[in-house]
């Protein structure tokens, strides 16, 4: 079952890919935001709570839907590329275990902690 989980969440992501594709935009600029991203974790730097807060609004499937389909009827493509890749990369990181942070700290997510089993 694990493996058929992240082979969806896989092909969601390369869905998610195929779909930035079709707007007119460079595909640099898809990996510039998709990588920047990763801004939330700044929150960490001050204690794991406000850390887990800011990391899980940037990886929030709702968000990326609500970005993503309510400008497809104002046809901001800017605004639909970025719905798209904030859906994108929550598929990213659920193929490896990553996605949304537990209070706990960086290592505890909704999927379990992070890392090695001891």
């Amino acid at each position: 079952m694990k493996i058929t989980l992240r082979l969806t969440e896989i092909a969601m992501m390369g869905l998610g890919i195929y779909a930035s594709s079709l707007l007119s935009f460079p595909w640099r600029l898809f990996l510039a935001l998709f990588l920047i991203l990763n801004i939330g974790m700044l929150g960490y730097q001050v204690t794991p709570k406000p850390g887990s807060i800011s990391h899980n609004i940037f990886h929030y499937k709702g968000l990326a839907i609500r970005t993503s389909t309510i400008e497809v009827f104002k046809t901001q493509d800017i605004f639909i590329l970025f719905g798209i890749i904030l859906f994108s990369r929550t598929f990213f990181d659920r193929v490896f275990g990553y996605d949304l942070k537990s209070e706990k700290g960086f290592k505890y997510t909704h999927l379990g902690k992070i890392g090695k089993k001891h």
